[in-house]
């Protein structure tokens, strides 16, 4: 699903990377726990694509979580 969303970003379909990022992210902190280095690679991955769609406020939450 991380590829799959890698790809999405690269076409420029950031809402379904959005999308797809919100699951890997959820799933990886459910599996790995929240601290792992794959959930906190979701995470600022997720920060990325919201910050592309301007969505900034969320993307520094997201991004100050773990900071």
């Amino acid at each position: 699903m991380a590829n799959l969303a890698s790809t999405l970003w690269q076409q420029g379909k950031l809402d379904e990377a959005e999308e797809l990022e919100t699951q890997v992210l959820e799933a990886r902190k459910r599996v790995l726990g929240p601290e792992h280095p794959s959930t906190l690679t979701s995470m600022a991955n997720l920060a990325s694509t919201l910050w592309q769609q301007g969505k900034l406020d969320e993307a520094e939450e997201l991004e100050t979580q773990h900071g």
